[in-house]
């Protein structure tokens, strides 16, 4: 499969999204930024990646965070995973918040995010009375409790 990207004035010497190794299911997004970005304990960010796409109406294309950013800095995706609709023509941009206790430098090339592409399904409403489960309402760890 094939999808039409455009890379943007500001993001001509950074690389396209690729997936870094064969059994990968999301391709790295870069930091398109002039200059280093700090991002505050606490602090979030909005980051550009310098990337337009075109989707079919099948797809989406799912903005997520990177493991290693996560756990070695407390770095994740605010709204994870945001989602790009196959309508939206704008510039990808990833919202990052630090969960850390210290500042974080968000560099030019920087992989900040994953980008995972995704089919979509849409469905119809069909109003009316539903069944009763053995759950039932039941949510929020009814099911059980963490140890």
């Amino acid at each position: 499969m094939t999808i039409a990207i455009e890379r943007l004035a500001h993001a001509q010497d950074l690389p396209l999204p690729t997936y870094e190794t064969a059994g990968s299911a999301g391709m790295d997004l870069r930091a398109a930024i002039a200059t280093t970005i700090e991002i505050a304990p606490g602090a979030r960010a909005m980051i550009p990646t310098g990337l337009r796409m075109a989707l079919s109406d099948d797809l989406e294309a799912q903005v997520r965070p990177r493991s290693g950013l996560a756990l070695k800095q407390g770095v994740t995706v605010l709204n994870a995973p945001g989602t790009i609709d196959a309508d939206y023509r704008g510039e990808i941009g990833v919202i990052l918040i630090n969960h850390g206790t210290e500042s974080v430098a968000i560099n030019r090339g920087d992989r900040i995010a994953q980008l995972v592409v995704a089919p979509v399904t849409r469905v119809a409403w069909r109003e009316q009375a539903l069944d009763e489960t053995p759950r039932g309402a039941g949510g929020f760890g009814s099911t059980g409790t963490g140890g």
